[in-house]
This record gives C-alpha cells, sequence and structure tokens, in this order.
C-alpha cells in the first residue's frame, strides 16, 4: 500500500492507448475518477470504518430516547441499562473505530500524495529535456508539491463523505419510521441545503484557479533566482529580482484572500443553512409531540438527529469545496501528465553499429571511431547544437508555454485564453513531433540516428552539457544511479574527473551525503563530479560539452591529459575552446557560423588558420607553475572563477598523484545484489 507503486509512463515512445497503471489524462474529471479508482480498497476500508465512526450518531439518539421511553418514563431499571449499555457500547466501537478511520485516511493521503509526486517524477523522466519547452518549471513544481496534496485531501473526504451519506440515509430511515413529516423533511432538506450553495462554488473555483496559477508562477521565479543566485550577485541584480518577486508574492496574496473569501462564503452558507435545518426539526418536533404524535423520548431522539445531521451535511458541503479544489489541481496536473514524448517507436529498428565514423550533415562535421574529437567555435550555441544532435535531443532554447496570461478574466474570455493557451502547446507537440520524426541528419555508419531504438542509441552515445545537475544523495548515489559499476571503476572516474577533492571534504566518503543540486560545492566542483558520472557510465561514443569551463588552469590540464589517456580507443567528442584540451585531441574541428570550415591537429591549426587562432588565443594563458603564488586576479583552483583577496594567498602545490585506495577511510561501497 505505502510507498505506492508507480509503474506508468515507462515508455520513451508516444502511445495513442491509456496503458495499464497510466493514469488518465482526458479530463481533469476523469483523471480524478482514476485517482479515486486506484485507491477503491483503501476507500472502501475507509468508508466502512467511517461508518462505525459515525455509529453513535447514528443510533444513539435513538438508543436514548428508547431509555426514556420504556425504562425511565416506565420506572424500569433493566430496561435503562440495556438501552444504556447499548448506548455505550456504540459509542466504545465509534472510539475505536475513529482511530482506524484516521490511520486509514493517512494512509490514502499519503498514497494520492506521493502517487502524484511519483507520476509527476516519472513524466519528467520520460519527457527529459522536451517538457520544459512545453510548461514552466514552477508550474511543474507546484504540481509535485500543493496540487498533490489536494488530491490526498480530496481522498480523506471522500471516504468521509461516502461514510456520512449512509449514515445520514439511515437516520432517516429512523426518523420517517417514527415521524413522516419530520423524515420528509429531512430528506428534502439535505439536496436543497448543498443546492443552495451551489452558486457559489464556481467564483469559488474560479478564485482558486487564479490562487493556484499565482502560486506556480511566484514558485517559477523563486527556483530561477535560486539557480542563478551567483549570477545574479555579480551582476548586482539581487535587487531588481527580488522586488520582482516580491510583487508576484503581493499579488498571490491578494488571490489567496480573494479565494479565501469565497471559501469562507460557502463555509458560512454550509453552517447557516445547518442550523437552520437544526431550529426546523426542533420546531417539527415540538410540534409533533404536543399534538401527541411523538413521545417524549422520540422527541428527545429528534433533537439529537436535529444536532448530528449537522455533521453529515457539513461533510457533504467539504466534499464539494474539495471537489473543486481538486479540479482546479487536476487541471494543471494535467498539462504536465498529459504531455507525451514527441519520439514514435521505429517499426523495424537498424542495429547501432560499433567502432563506426559520426557524421552530422547539417554542420559537416565528422568524428572518427576510437579518436578525441574538439569541436571549436567562436559561438558556443553553435558547438552545443551540434551535441544536441549527435544525442537526438530537440532544441531547448524554446520559451515555455505561459501559465498566468488571462487568471484574471472570467466566462467566455477565461474559456478564450484556456482554449488559445491548449492549441498553441497542441501546435509546439505537433511542431516537435514532426521534427522528431523526420530523418535527423545525423548518421552513424551511414544509418541516420532515428532508424534506430531511442533507448539504445541514448545508452551508447552519452552526451553530458553543463545543464547536468547534482542531485541529493550519496556520492556513490550520485555517480552510480543504476548500482552498475565496482568500486574500483568509480575510483578511476574521480580520478578522471580530478574530483579527489570532493571525496576528501565529505566525511562519509562513498556514503557522504550531498545536498540538492551540490549545494555547498564550488562550481567547479560540481562540474567535475558531473564528468566522473559520465565518465563512469563508460559509453561506447562520450560527448561533452564544455566539460572545464568553471575549473582553473591547473585542475584542466590534469583532466585533459586523465580523459584522453582513459578514453583512448573510443570515441570520444569535446566542445571547447581551451587549448589545455585542444592539445591532446586527435583531431580538431573548427565550426564558423554552423559549418565545419576546418580540420587537423591542434598545432597545425594554430600555425595555418587565422580564424582557429582568433578562437582559442583567449584561451592560452599561460600555466603558472608549482609553487606560484597566485595574486588578485588569478582564479581560485576550486573553479569558481573568483578573485583572491590580496589577504589570502593561494599556494599551488605540485601535483603527486595520491592512490584512492590511500584515501580510503571509514566509509563503504554498497553492492547492489
Amino acid at each position: 500500500m505505502f510507498p505506492p507503486s508507480v509503474g506508468a509512463f515507462r515508455s520513451r515512445t508516444r502511445s495513442s492507448a491509456i496503458l495499464t497503471g497510466d493514469p488518465d489524462t482526458r479530463t481533469p474529471t476523469r483523471f480524478l475518477l482514476w485517482l479515486l479508482r486506484d485507491q477503491s480498497r483503501i476507500l472502501a476500508i475507509n468508508a466502512g470504518v467511517g461508518l462505525l465512526w459515525f455509529l453513535p450518531g447514528t443510533v444513539g439518539p435513538f438508543f436514548m430516547g428508547k431509555a426514556i421511553d420504556r425504562g425511565i418514563l416506565q420506572h424500569d431499571m433493566g430496561a435503562t441499562l440495556t438501552w444504556a449499555a447499548l448506548l455505550f457500547a456504540a459509542i466504545t466501537v465509534g472510539v475505536f473505530a475513529g482511530i482506524g478511520m484516521h490511520t486509514a485516511a493517512v494512509s490514502g493521503w499519503l498514497v494520492a500524495l506521493y502517487k502524484t509526486m511519483l507520476l509527476v517524477a516519472r513524466k519528467v523522466a520520460q519527457m527529459g529535456h522536451v517538457l520544459p519547452r512545453r510548461t514552466p518549471t514552477g508550474e511543474i513544481l507546484s504540481v509535485a508539491s500543493s496540487d498533490s496534496d489536494t488530491f490526498g485531501a480530496l481522498t480523506e473526504v471522500v471516504a468521509r463523505a461516502v461514510a456520512a451519506a449512509c449514515a445520514f440515509l439511515v437516520v432517516a430511515a429512523i426518523v420517517v419510521s417514527a415521524s413522516p413529516l419530520l423524515g420528509l423533511v429531512t430528506l428534502v432538506a439535505a439536496p436543497l441545503l448543498v443546492g443552495a450553495a451551489s452558486p457559489l462554488l464556481r467564483p469559488l473555483q474560479r478564485a482558486q484557479a487564479v490562487e493556484r496559477t499565482r502560486s506556480s508562477e511566484l514558485t517559477g521565479r523563486a527556483t530561477d533566482i535560486v539557480a542563478g543566485l551567483r549570477i545574479l550577485r555579480g551582476i548586482g541584480g539581487e535587487r531588481t529580482f527580488g522586488d520582482n518577486y516580491a510583487a508576484q508574492s503581493r499579488r498571490t496574496r491578494e488571490a489567496g484572500v480573494r479565494a479565501g473569501v469565497w471559501q469562507a462564503g460557502v463555509d458560512a452558507v454550509g453552517t447557516l443553512l445547518s442550523g437552520l435545518l437544526l431550529v426546523v426539526l426542533t420546531w417539527l418536533g415540538t410540534r409533533e409531540m404536543l399534538a401527541g404524535r411523538l413521545s417524549l423520548g422520540q422527541l428527545v431522539s429528534f433533537f439529537g438527529y436535529a444536532v448530528f445531521m449537522v455533521w453529515p451535511i457539513q461533510t457533504i458541503f467539504e466534499l464539494a469545496q474539495k471537489w473543486i479544489q481538486a479540479l482546479v489541481a487536476a487541471g494543471k496536473t494535467l498539462a504536465v501528465l498529459g504531455q507525451q514524448p514527441p519520439w514514435s517507436s521505429v517499426e523495424h529498428p537498424e542495429p547501432l553499429p560499433a567502432d563506426a565514423e559520426i557524421v552530422d550533415e547539417a554542420s559537416g562535421f565528422r568524428a572518427r571511431p576510437g579518436e578525441l574529437t574538439v569541436i571549436v567555435s567562436a559561438v558556443p550555441d553553435e558547438s552545443a547544437a551540434i551535441a544536441d544532435r549527435l544525442g537526438r535531443y530537440l532544441a531547448t532554447a524554446v520559451e515555455p508555454m505561459s501559465s498566468d496570461v488571462g487568471d484574471e478574466l472570467s466566462g467566455r474570455a477565461a474559456r478564450r485564453v484556456r482554449q488559445e493557451r491548449a492549441r498553441r502547446r497542441a501546435e509546439r507537440a505537433r511542431a516537435d513531433e514532426a521534427l522528431a520524426a523526420r530523418p535527423w541528419g545525423v548518421t552513424i555508419g551511414g544509418i541516420d540516428v532515428s532508424r534506430f531504438d531511442l533507448s539504445e542509441l541514448r545508452s551508447r552515445v552519452l552526451v553530458s552539457d553543463t545543464s547536468s545537475l547534482v542531485f541529493a544523495g550519496t556520492l556513490q548515489r550520485l555517480l552510480d544511479p543504476h548500482g552498475r559499476r565496482t568500486r574500483a571503476q568509480a575510483e578511476q572516474a574521480i580520478r578522471v574527473a580530478n574530483a579527489e577533492d570532493v571525496y576528501d571534504a565529505l566525511p562519509g566518503g562513498w556514503q557522504g551525503v550531498l545536498d540538492e543540486r551540490g549545494r555547498g560545492l564550488s562550481g567547479g566542483q560540481r562540474q567535475r563530479l558531473v564528468l566522473a558520472r559520465a565518465v563512469l557510465s563508460d559509453p561506447e561514443v562520450l560527448v561533452l560539452v564544455e566539460p572545464t569551463s568553471a575549473v582553473d588552469a591547473h585542475t584542466e590540464v590534469r583532466i585533459a591529459e586523465r580523459l584522453a589517456a582513459h578514453r583512448r580507443g573510443r570515441t570520444t567528442i569535446v566542445t571547447t575552446v581551451s587549448p589545455l584540451v585542444l592539445h591532446h585531441a586527435d583531431t580538431v574541428v573548427l565550426i564558423r557560423d554552423g559549418v565545419a570550415v576546418a580540420r587537423g591537429r591542434h598545432h597545425d591549426l594554430l600555425a595555418s588558420n587565422d580564424d582557429y587562432r582568433a578562437v582559442v588565443a583567449r584561451g592560452m594563458d599561460p600555466v603558472p607553475p608549482p609553487g606560484h603564488r597566485l595574486d588578485a586576479t588569478s582564479r581560485r583552483p576550486d573553479g569558481d572563477d573568483e578573485p583572491v583577496p590580496l589577504d589570502e594567498p593561494l599556494l599551488v602545490a605540485p601535483y603527486g598523484p595520491v592512490p584512492m585506495a590511500d584515501r580510503v577511510r571509514d566509509d563503504h561501497w554498497e553492492v547492489s545484489e
């Protein structure tokens, strides 16, 4: 039952039918019904226990009335004690049932909450780099956090409402058997009370939609600010972005206040109408007793039922409110889960040849098998675009769909805005599908990569760029998330990436815990861990985009030397303009205006090609010798590219390789079974 098992979105390709375990993403209502059906067992248990929880209010007044009529008024102590014992038993059952219901409710809540989180995580993994093209990051985070909690609240109230409805019907039957008039009033009044509050539900839904949209935008802005905080500080932009965040926060708060007003209105109507029902039932019961059609015990019972009926009726009101909230959340959730990857399954995939030449037709770039080929371009986006094509990735430099346009509109205007937004998202999805389906323009062994199975291509051709993330967890899990490598292989990868200092800095070694996004590490340390992870994957073709852009010159020398030695004999493609890496390349390809214009060895091109010399000359600062004292204009060895204060001199120590085995402390390498 918990944690929930989620097997949705396993395929990387599009599917025309809903697969087993996949949510129904056709409409928000269908999604909520799927979510409830998926928890039908938990809901049934919760509703059954909830019915016992309502037992004191359902039969308690009846037992009380019988105790008065047949015991107290008749001066029969035995009958009084019998009905009192039954009342005590009902209360006892209700107490223990309340404990069980609370346990079941929390279980269902958590299952719905974490199931939604897992669905979002699997969808992100399935869509990969395509999802940010269509959905803002803040929207995805809001679905995984606030919307998932809303679905958990819905599952809890649904089970409770089912139990409340059953208790209501039982009470109505008891009341009808005693007084048809009061029973009829009870049965008719409840639907009327719920219907009386329905005019407030639509503006409540609209207000909650505005609040939810602004909240997701606020989350997105916070994410962007945190991700770019280092850059913002460098350009003095903290105040500007902070003011923008504060303004959006105020707008979100205002939307929350408006939604709260409507929510309070619905609650007030529910309380008022429930109280009116209590007054009406008490008044009618008193009249019936005075007319001789009800006994004193029955009047007491009716008064107890009138008080109890407020409870199930308010539960029904709560269900209506939670359903409205869940519909809003489901609409936002489907904007994420409803996305389909653009890749189509190849009907008859070609076998991916090993040790074959790679050709990018658009640029004319060629990489011979078993060589270290470096792409050089004055415009980094040009070389990065080639790397994307080699890995069969769509361009990511696309503005995502807006989530806040038209959030103040209502009625037809709001529907038109939503329809226009859905149309634009569908157009982008169709454009992505058309782009992914056509020949890719990159061949391996003379075969276009669109003819290969995508999962096989991605497993054998690995593209690692500067946007790769460092996730929270142990160092071992970061480097080897699938548990496929040995400790010796991990030690070698750490050494190739010159990341021994990160290992040394973690108290637990391999089991040392890293924060999310590698907080606490420098930019150079994070980049080297990403490089170590790519090296440890050991693909047939490794494509690295600017792997040493955030490290100092001494570290770059060691990485270039070790990487070339480690990957010798296997195809490796690197995009960089650093002479320290170019020095170890078998072949260098110069790209200008997206086209390969020169090819050769680094020193030959440096001597014969003015364009090449102009591009790489910027990175040809001399490397300080061991023992050199860095001044205030030098870069830190940790790779942060920050000036070293004059009162903080750093000494460049001579490099001497230290075996990883000599660095081991009390940590251990967990071996997967």
